[in-house]
């Protein structure tokens, strides 16, 4: 049975009914036994208490002679040995009766006594149920009753009752795995619209069943909320993009006219400084808005990513050559393996931004390594970066991925904290997971790509 259907909390609860029920069965079944069965013990006693009662008076209206024929009469019309008689002298010499001797059992004190005669070769032994009492003058005897239908009847009753409970756990069972299954695949068309909907699909809705059940209300509740936060998240989106379209043409401008001033002031050296460093400062504006903005384009699915045959191998070898004389400047030691002919389906310069970004970062953190590795894992193409900086404490892995977020020891370099959220914009088209983990000392950065078919 499936680990995730022993897990499920479906199946739990189904499995705790279900030891409540046949718990509650066994309780049921064992009391109808019990009751049933001690009836029928009962209405045995009380047939022997009968037969002793008769044959108590006769002995004392008529004498022993008297109880003698009374029994041989008895034994002669029950040849099947329904009841058992046995009346024996003091020396306990059989007088009359249909058993041959006294049966060598002990006699409890209050007389009851059960024991068991050896009928035949061919026959089942005989179960009889009796009451021995002394007569006087030393005379013995002995009444009872074949209990051979009850025990078989007590029996076939225990058989049932332990049928009875083993049946109900099968089909409890049986039946709390198909509520867990039915359970489990109503939950699993909700994870998987969840999964769809945390990779940037907003468009997606949970499906109802239609029976307007328990589910079908959850799901429309979720659906509405869904709605809402799609709604929220394009308001958010159009302002975003609105705002870096309007602010991205003025700081255009800005930039051309400071251009302009440094060649009609290109006599002053510190005037030309300072507009440089004011080109410089518009640049890096004007690469944080291209940055939010191919982002925004790229999670709400306006950029779909080109479906060709991406040569992997070739990119990440350009993207080394341009940061390879970048790492050289800031004397750092920048080395390379990649694997031939990896190839996969994607858009190249998407791709080769990722990779840029990668390296751009490798190369502002690094403390002297780099090093870029590119080969086939077998379950995809794997692209590691890995330097030998100060590194990303583990607990912020989920933070460094989110716009405009920086550590607090890298907000006095360069940059707009926009690198690490394309990458994984980048990933999540390209349908590839993006992985952290210490270098000692340092980060390593993973692209797991998977197999396409």
């Amino acid at each position: 049975m499936p680990r995730r259907l022993l897990r499920s909390s479906s199946f739990q609860l189904g499995l705790i009914y279900l030891i409540l029920f046949a718990g509650s069965v066994l309780v049921l079944l064992g009391f109808i036994y019990w009751t049933t069965a001690g009836y029928m013990v009962r209405q045995s006693d009380e047939t022997i208490r009968v037969e002793i009662k008769g044959l108590s008076e006769q002995y004392q209206r008529r004498g022993l002679d008297a109880l003698a024929r009374i029994i041989s009469l008895r034994v002669s019309r029950d040849p099947g040995r329904s009841s058992v008689y046995l009346l024996t002298r003091p020396d306990n010499n059989r007088i009359t009766g249909n058993l041959n001797a006294w049966p060598d059992v002990e006699i409890p004190p209050q007389g009851w006594l059960n024991f068991t005669l050896e009928v035949g070769p061919d026959k089942e032994p005989q179960m009889v149920r009796a009451r021995a009492f002394s007569l006087r003058g030393g005379y013995r005897l002995l009444v009872g009753r074949d209990v051979n239908e009850l025990h078989e009847l007590q029996t076939l009753m225990r058989r049932s009752l332990i049928w009875g409970v083993a049946i109900t756990l099968v089909l409890g069972i049986v039946g709390g795995v198909m509520l867990a299954n039915s359970t489990m695949r109503r939950i699993e068309a909700i994870n998987q619209t969840g999964r769809r909907i945390m990779q940037g699909d907003l468009t997606q809705r949970i499906a109802t069943s239609g029976s307007g059940d328990d589910f079908d209300q959850l799901a429309d509740n979720l659906n509405l909320m869904l709605s809402q936060i799609e709604q929220l998240m394009s308001g958010v989106q159009h302002v975003s993009d609105n705002i870096a379209h309007d602010l991205r043409t003025p700081l255009t401008r800005l930039r051309n006219r400071l251009e302009s001033m440094q060649v009609s002031h290109g006599e002053s050296g510190e005037l030309r400084a300072e507009l440089s460093n004011c080109i410089s400062e518009a640049d890096q504006l004007l690469m944080s808005f291209n940055a939010l903005l191919r982002i925004s384009q790229i999670e709400s699915g306006v950029i779909a990513g080109a479906a060709n045959q991406v040569a992997l191998s070739a990119v990440v070898r350009d993207a080394c050559e341009l940061y390879e004389a970048t790492a050289e400047q800031h004397q750092q030691s920048f080395s390379s393996a990649v694997a031939d002919g990896i190839e996969i389906i994607g858009d190249r310069d998407l791709l080769f931004q990722a990779v840029s970004n990668l390296l751009d970062n490798a190369v502002k953190y690094a403390r002297g390594e780099i090093y870029v590795r590119l080969m086939d894992s077998g379950s995809g193409p794997l692209l590691s970066v890995a330097d030998n900086g100060a590194g990303i404490p583990e607990v912020m892995y989920d933070k460094v991925v989110e716009r405009f977020y920086r550590l607090e020891e890298s907000r006095n370099s360069p940059g707009s904290g926009l690198g690490l959220s394309l990458v994984k914009a980048v990933a999540r088209l390209h349908d590839a997971e993006l992985r952290f983990a210490d270098n000692e000392p340092g980060l390593k950065i993973t692209l797991a790509f998977r197999v396409q078919g």
